[in-house]
């Protein structure tokens, strides 16, 4: 099980980001982390994979924990080599690689290219397209395209937890679906623990198992997701539904999640 556990983040030694986060991902299943932009949710995730120091921010205080082994300790590196991969924000391939580099650049903590290439092939099931591209430079592709790579890099290394952040930005829909959908086979046939941070909180309560919805720095609930689900409170700050289920507007929604943090 990743545990994070009451850790604390500074920026520049004097900014607070995170003020006590306290998350667990269960083996096998999909927790997800919910909020409003600046919530914490990313960082969250640079701090369990170690990124923090290249935007000069550190965990100060608390700890972060694989089966009981501190991750707070180690490089990124061997972070990636302890079975934590990340799939960034923005996707953030190599544009002048082609797919199969890209891959391969994912594959470096593996002790082959014999174990590299089988995985590749895996890869190359869950995403035929990428396949059929694999000579291709990543920058050519399309956003979803993009997504998959980053996704596929991610598996290269053969990861037990994948950190997802924000996979759906700038999607269409249907590659939106498209993502979800191998984003629960990861977690049902390959039995990977999965982390993800979403803005659209009504996909990411639908796929998850566990959630926990923070608020300037602080878990502020958590809960099975199916309870959340049904949680008038989120589904009226984060899923924009009133009581009777119709829409709410962007600007009511502000006003209530305005009206939520003067009454907290």
């Amino acid at each position: 099980m990743l545990s994070v556990n009451n850790i604390e983040v500074a920026f520049d030694g004097t900014i607070l980001v995170l003020k006590g986060v306290t998350v667990t991902a269960r083996d096998g299943q999909i927790t997800t982390l919910l909020g409003a932009n600046g919530a914490g949710k990313t960082t969250t995730l640079k701090a369990i994979s170690g990124l923090l120091h290249a935007e000069r921010g550190a965990v100060t205080s608390g700890s972060i924990e694989l089966d009981g082994t501190r991750l707070d300790r180690m490089t990124p590196h061997d972070i990636v080599a302890a079975g934590i991969a990340q799939v960034f924000e923005g996707r953030r391939v190599f544009e002048g690689l082609t797919v199969e580099e890209n891959l391969l650049v994912g594959g470096h903590t593996r002790p082959s290219m014999t174990q590299i290439r089988r995985v590749m092939e895996q890869c190359y099931e869950y995403f035929p397209i990428l396949k059929e591209r694999r000579r291709q430079q990543a920058g050519y592709l399309s956003g979803g395209e993009q997504q998959m790579l980053a996704i596929s890099r991610a598996l290269i290394s053969e990861p037990r937890i994948i950190l997802f952040d924000e996979p759906s930005l700038g999607l269409a829909p249907l590659i939106v679906e498209s993502i979800f959908r191998i984003i629960r086979r990861l977690r049902d046939e390959e039995n990977l623990t999965i982390l993800l941070v979403e803005q659209n909180a009504a996909l990411a309560l639908e796929v998850a198992d566990h959630a926990f919805v923070m608020e300037t720095g602080r878990v502020v609930l958590e809960g099975p997701a199916a309870e959340l689900r049904a949680n008038p409170e989120v589904r009226e700050l984060y899923l924009g539904l009133n009581e009777a289920g119709s829409r709410r507007s962007y600007k009511d929604i502000k006003r209530i999640r305005r009206r939520h943090r003067w009454l907290a």
